[in-house]
């Protein structure tokens, strides 16, 4: 395993590529905004002034340092040590803030006075509005109708904040499709948008990017882990769809491989029955939205409908380079389904006073699984990304509460 992880450290390469995954397939007249991108990126990211600024925005704004809770009752049901890193108390209540921060600061870097991104959860959109509001940019968000009719929590809050949201009606009508939409906004209007990517998918340098304004996720995992029991937690597990939380929560612990790393999808209704979003656990090697990763495809090679009650997790695709930590045996990946994840949401509710959103209930739901594996006195550390305020609509129709 040692030599396998620092093989893994040399990725990406200068050309976005994560082992033989991701890279920079996106049409001819992108290629000028995403090296523009990729140039402003790196330096101002390296920029002493720059990170004092993130800096400030994380703490004063954004509410960060978030959380590392002891989840007391869940750890006596789980007979281990139970944490929730507590991304739902992140200002817009997920941890999609800590991207659209950096990309909208960076975004007044570039001179960009307009911002568009796509959402799924809402969350993304909601954070990108929150972002827009804050730089005063004009904001336009893509959100496929269906996700728009099942998060109109979320939609409303993006109005109120002054954004513009732009309902996609085409192909399946979810975050793929609205991916697809921005993409094409984006190519009529370079020069004075910035597309925000929302998780660490599309062409380089968007992983790259997302990723190192998520590593905040891990760095204080690891320092307050370290305060509170004075070692590495023996598990992290966090959910994936495209895969933001989780590579900013997995990142700083890729060396650290006495720390097993487990990433949990959306199973839908059942692998068996083609309606889940686990591309990593079930998919096959293919190019989406500009980048190789792992994608859920026909024989034919056409993007397949996902699904999940969960809106965040559905999505056909994952980010480059969780299919190479996956590849090299560093990450393992499983799935856990729609009656699962509803079960979680119970069960942190009642135990916790807490209610998850229903990504991170996937990653809750895998962890009372395995529970048994783990000793008392194992450490296992669950990224609680986001907030279930959003999902209540759907918890309304799914759980029925006594009267």
């Amino acid at each position: 395993m040692k030599n396998t992880l620092r093989y893994y450290g040399k990725y990406p390469d200068e050309y976005g590529h994560y082992g033989e995954f991701g890279g920079k397939f996106a049409p001819e007249i992108l290629i000028p905004a995403l090296d523009e991108l990729e140039q402003s990126f790196h330096e101002n990211y390296s920029s002493e002034k720059f990170q004092a600024e993130l800096i400030n925005l994380y703490g004063d704004y954004a509410g960060r340092p978030t959380p590392l809770y002891f989840c007391e009752r869940l750890s006596e049901k789980f007979g281990c040590k139970v944490y929730f890193k507590r991304e739902d108390l992140v200002h817009g209540g997920a941890h999609k803030l800590n991207n659209t921060l950096g990309q909208a600061l960076l975004a007044t870097k570039m001179k960009k006075d307009r911002l568009i991104a796509e959402t799924g959860a809402g969350q993304h959109g909601f954070a990108t509005a929150i972002a827009g509001a804050k730089f005063g940019l004009t904001t336009e968000i893509f959100m496929g109708h269906k996700d728009v009719m099942r998060q109109k929590h979320n939609v409303y809050r993006m109005k109120l904040l002054g954004a513009k949201v732009i309902p996609v009606y085409s192909g399946d009508q979810t975050l793929k499709d609205a991916i697809n939409e921005a993409l094409r906004d984006w190519i009529s209007n370079i020069h004075h948008t910035h597309y925000l990517i929302g998780s660490v998918v599309g062409p380089h340098p968007y992983p790259l990017i997302v990723r190192e304004f998520q590593r905040v996720i891990g760095k204080e995992i690891k320092e307050q882990i370290m305060t509170k029991e004075g070692r590495l937690p023996d598990v992290i597990l966090a959910c994936i769809g495209g895969g933001s939380n989780a590579m900013g929560t997995f990142y700083e612990f890729i060396e650290n491989d006495s720390t097993a790393l487990i990433g949990i999808e959306a199973e839908g209704e059942g692998i068996a029955t083609g309606k889940h979003g686990a591309s990593l656990f079930a998919g096959t090697k293919g190019i989406l939205h500009g980048a190789l990763t792992y994608i859920l495809q026909d024989e034919y090679g056409q993007i397949q409908e996902s699904h999940s009650i969960s809106a965040g997790l559905d999505y056909p695709g994952v980010g480059p380079e969780h299919v190479l930590l996956k590849e090299i045996g560093r990450l393992k990946v499983v799935a856990a389904t729609d009656k699962e994840a509803l079960e979680a949401i119970d069960l942190c509710c009642k135990t916790e006073g807490i209610i998850p959103a229903l990504e991170p209930a996937h990653a809750i739901a895998h962890a009372a699984k395995i529970s048994a594996e783990y000793d008392k006195d194992d450490i296992m550390v669950i990224t609680l990304s986001g907030s279930g305020s959003k999902d209540l609509d759907i918890l309304k129709q799914h759980m029925r509460l006594e009267e």
